[in-house]
């Protein structure tokens, strides 16, 4: 049987995929012709990608020049602020609609990640397949959408909250929280446990720039 291969990526998702990875972090200046030479494709997708880009606030003009956002203090709490209730709302639908099925992938994906606690990148990649599978199982496709640019902007996040230390134990126990809720089909709790699990990955993250900031 032949295996069926995924479509190749356009130029703007494989910059939107540099930018995820890590590739390309905030402050990074993004050349035409460099990209196009990275990506193998000519230099005018590249352009259309970097204006589409821009639009979407993830890379902003410097000059002549395209360079990858960062996120102010306010525009930090701002983003926090938003995903928290998005999220809340998606596990609050998750715990009325996820198939079972849907719950035991949930189940899988948490397992999983206890062997990642201590490779903060990996787990930090695991989060965010962990999130979109309940962003899926709220079965209603307009959140998922903006979920998907709330977790985008998150891209311009230069490093995880969960590199802190403690922070990985007690957010995959968070993330345990979460999944018994739903699976236990307590929306009003599940909603709860995404919203506190969240607080506390904001706080720490703010206690790691704060810490950043005592060392200059």
């Amino acid at each position: 049987m032949t295996a069926i291969k995924d479509p190749p990526k356009d130029a703007y998702s494989l910059i939107l995929d540099a930018i995820d990875a890590g590739i390309y972090r905030p402050g990074h200046r993004l050349v035409e012709s460099e990209l196009a030479d990275r990506f193998g494709v000519s230099r005018t997708p590249i352009r259309e990608a970097l204006q589409r880009l821009e639009t979407q606030s993830m890379l902003v003009r410097d000059g002549r020049s395209m360079v990858v956002a960062s996120l102010d203090h306010h525009q930090l709490a701002e983003l926090y602020a938003v995903r928290a209730e998005l999220e809340g709302l998606a596990a609050r639908l998750a715990a009325r609609h996820a198939t079972d099925e849907e719950v035991r992938v949930l189940r899988a994906m948490a397992e999983e990640d206890r062997r990642l606690a201590n490779d903060p990148t990996a787990l930090a990649r695991a989060n965010r397949r962990f999130h979109h599978q309940i962003h899926l199982a709220s079965h209603n496709r307009y959140l998922i959408q903006q979920l998907d640019l709330v977790h985008r902007s998150m891209a311009l996040l230069a490093s995880t909250s969960l590199a802190a230390e403690g922070r990985a134990d007690a957010a995959l126990l968070e993330h345990q929280a979460i999944i018994t809720a739903i699976a236990q089909r307590d929306g009003d709790t599940a909603a709860e446990a995404v919203k506190t699990h969240i607080s506390r990955a904001y706080e720490m993250r703010l206690k790691l720039d704060a810490q950043k900031s005592e060392q200059f």
